[in-house]
């Protein structure tokens, strides 16, 4: 029997011209931007990437004219496939850039059965809801009739949580014995307080997720002099989660921080740009003697391992 996982991620741009289209497609998404009506939806839109299109350009030409997450997406995937692991085939889709869905779906017409992994460790209709919406539309246009499962968000998986505990070690100077002087900050992609209030889950799990890794830290005894959860990515005047990131760092007394990144598991603009360079200017105006940041599990042999042991708990 063949069998398909796609990875399904938000997707960033390839180039300058394609940041445009990452825009439109997402603030064209329903699940992002909230607005019922298509045609109001799409006015909006339109006045929201005219306003940020040359911003966004000028921040992904900053880190090399594109997002690293479909490069590193395509090694994970190459990894994956390079084991041997049944008759299973990897691969992986993107939501607002190329490979769209229903392009990737395209070469698998005769897989009997598609296990879909959404790389978010959360759950958000923002992102999952938003993805696997996406699949089911490029699924029912190419009349698929494969048998479809999905893999559960897995923040409180203990061997992606070990991943992350690692990343974190990756960044710290043991012998100078630092850790303790370093202010810890989970930082995760925030929301507008409305989807929240309407009932997403997202900020549940991502408050529950750094209780698990703060206990799984202390039981491992590396010590910080204080952990802390802050939101990045605010846009527009509405209220969003907080506390955000820049007030966190620009009040942090320890003028040490190592950043962690928690809501992606791929390196894309939001860890390249925002928090590896327009953070880091925010903590150099404050004087910080230490400010890092740490990878996400990208294309780790770790990571890998975990995908493959997730997918034979449900295949």
């Amino acid at each position: 029997m063949k069998k398909l996982v796609l990875l399904l991620n938000m997707g960033g741009a390839s180039s300058l011209d394609d940041v445009k289209i990452f825009l439109t497609n997402m603030f064209n998404d329903e699940c992002i931007l909230g607005i019922k009506n298509r045609f109001l939806r799409k006015i909006v839109a339109y006045f929201i990437i005219k306003s940020r299109l040359k911003q966004a350009q000028k921040n992904y030409s900053k880190i090399g004219g594109k997002s690293p997450i479909a490069e590193l997406s395509e090694s994970l995937v190459d990894k994956l496939n390079s084991q041997q692991f049944g008759e299973i085939k990897f691969d992986f889709a993107m939501n607002y850039t190329p490979p769209f869905v229903e392009d990737v779906l395209r070469k698998y017409t005769d897989y009997e059965e598609i296990v879909l992994f959404p790389l978010y460790p959360h759950h958000s209709i923002t992102t999952i809801t938003s993805s696997l919406k996406s699949f089911a539309r490029a699924y029912k246009a190419l009349n698929l009739k494969a048998k479809l499962s999905a893999v559960e968000p897995f923040y409180k998986n203990d061997d992606y949580n070990e991943i992350l505990i690692e990343k974190i070690l990756d960044k710290l100077d043991f012998e100078d014995e630092i850790e303790g002087d370093i202010s810890l900050i989970f930082s995760a992609h925030s929301l507008p307080q409305k989807i929240i209030d309407n009932g997403d889950i997202y900020e549940k799990q991502i408050k529950e997720h750094v209780r698990i890794l703060k206990q799984k830290l202390q039981q491992k005894e590396i010590v910080f002099k204080e952990i802390l959860l802050a939101y990045q990515s605010k846009l527009g005047p509405v209220k969003w989660l907080g506390p955000n990131l820049s007030d966190v760092l620009t009040n942090l007394e320890s003028k040490k921080a190592l950043i962690c990144p928690l809501s992606f598991c791929i390196d894309n603009s939001e860890t390249a740009f925002e928090l590896s360079i327009e953070y880091a200017k925010i903590a150099k105006a404050q004087n910080f003697t230490y400010y890092n940041v740490c990878q996400c599990p990208n294309d780790d042999h770790s990571f890998v391992n975990f995908i493959q042991k997730s997918v034979a708990n449900i295949i």
